[in-house]
């Protein structure tokens, strides 16, 4: 066999290899491509990202799911109005499905509240993503998304060290600071050797409702020259929406027409 470079899904010898039979997951699960989702730092919208880029695959009438790997900030579950319990059987956790049909697990699903605190240390949750990945019956997919923490710690690389990822999409918003911090996950992405599939840029701007023009209450973001500098695809520049906000706290995130404004061609062509 040839060195391994850890990026199982473009490895033609996968099919071979012992690492790879760990990340194989649930013996009932025939999952096409996992997608990382991460940022490098927290409020920037990740994970509203991630469930519109689930929500704008869905649309293309592709299977996707959602796991929801932000164990101690878990918001998926929210995003889509989701709040009843998955089913547990003696072969798995079935996931539980939206009202769109997208497949979702989350912490938050097993617990007795939605506001109940998960108060864990690196390792169990690092555990409970891999159980999230290897117990969970996902079935017949076509892409599932991976939502990650922010940052670059144990959840991260767990996810990136134990699931077969396609690769990694990065949510910014225009804020220096963000674009600062942004550099270490692309950067820690490229150290483990998983493809950079693209950047979202949330939060960009708002349209004025009487003329039309666009605002920048963050100043005018340089994603784009981003994309460049990285050369990794620019996958989408969302405006700051009050109805997404809405629709988010409603549960109701799959009906945004915000789905519309992302690229798909480059997670399509995978």
């Amino acid at each position: 066999m040839t060195e391994c470079n850890s990026v199982c899904g473009t490895c033609e010898e996968k099919a071979q290899c012992p690492d790879n039979q760990e990340k194989k997951g649930h013996e009932m699960n025939r999952i096409k491509h996992v997608i990382a989702v991460m940022s490098g730092k927290g409020g920037v919208g990740k994970s509203t990202v991630t469930a519109l880029l689930a929500a704008a695959i869905r649309k293309k009438g592709l299977k996707v799911g959602i796991l929801d790997a932000d164990i101690t900030g878990p918001s998926i579950p929210k995003l889509f109005g989701i709040k009843e319990n998955p089913d547990v059987t003696e072969f798995g956790i079935i996931p539980v499905r939206s009202s769109g049909g997208i497949e979702i697990m989350s912490i938050n699903l097993l617990l007795p509240s939605e506001d109940e605190p998960v108060i864990w240390r690196g390792p169990i949750i690092s555990g409970a993503i891999k159980q999230f990945w290897g117990e969970v019956i996902w079935g017949d997919l076509d892409y599932l998304l991976v939502d990650l923490p922010p940052g670059t710690g144990d959840a991260p690389l767990t996810v990136m060290q134990s699931l077969p990822l396609d690769g990694v999409v990065v949510v910014t918003s225009p804020q220096e600071l963000a674009k600062m911090v942004v550099r270490k996950a692309i950067k820690m992405a490229e150290k483990m050797s998983i493809p950079l599939l693209g950047i979202v840029e949330n939060m960009s701007f708002l349209e004025c409702p009487d003329c039309g023009k666009k605002i920048f209450p963050f100043g005018e973001g340089k994603t784009a020259l981003m994309a460049q500098e990285f050369k990794i695809p620019l996958l989408g520049v969302l405006p700051l929406q009050a109805n997404i906000s809405s629709l988010a706290d409603q549960g109701r995130i799959e009906t945004s027409e915000s789905v519309d404004l992302l690229r798909l061609d480059i997670l399509l062509e995978l």
